[in-house]
């Protein structure tokens, strides 16, 4: 699997391709298309990301070391927000998750293409993929002082 960093340039030099913002707003409504769906049984109530003016579910497991994530959303644009997150940090140790930057965000001028909501979403959705490495960190650690 590539590097975090290597996944972050990739999404800079797609989102390059658009000067116009209204090109980057619709590449990000296709991402949201794109997003791979997720199985009705992840879609409860503590899967909701709190704080997201849409709804937001954001499953995430632990499994072989590293952290999935699954997420679904009833907007297309925060389909595509969360695809980019899911892109860059599914698949990934906690450590990695907890020490990405995510510096392809601002790069990609990703929140001056949304609204102070959906910033405020944005935000809420990070917060709660770094929480769920956090709990999946230290519960990888009681394993490893329980042997």
């Amino acid at each position: 699997m590539p590097e975090i960093k290597d996944i972050e340039e990739e999404i800079i030099e797609e989102f390059s391709l658009f000067d116009d913002p209204m090109m980057k707003y619709e590449y990000l409504i296709d991402l949201g298309r794109q997003l791979s769906p997720m199985p009705e049984a992840h879609k409860k109530e503590e899967n909701i990301v709190k704080g997201c003016q849409s709804t937001v579910y954001l499953y995430s497991d632990f499994e072989d070391g590293l952290v999935r994530y699954e997420a679904d959303s009833n907007t297309v644009i925060t389909k595509g927000i969360i695809s980019l997150l899911i892109r860059v940090l599914s698949g990934r140790k906690p450590e990695e998750v907890l020490a990405a930057d995510l510096g392809f965000i601002d790069r990609i001028n990703l929140r001056t293409l949304l609204s102070e909501q959906r910033n405020n979403g944005l935000n809420a959705m990070l917060k709660r993929m770094k929480d769920d490495a956090e709990k999946y960190l230290a519960k990888k650690k009681n394993a490893e002082d329980e042997h």
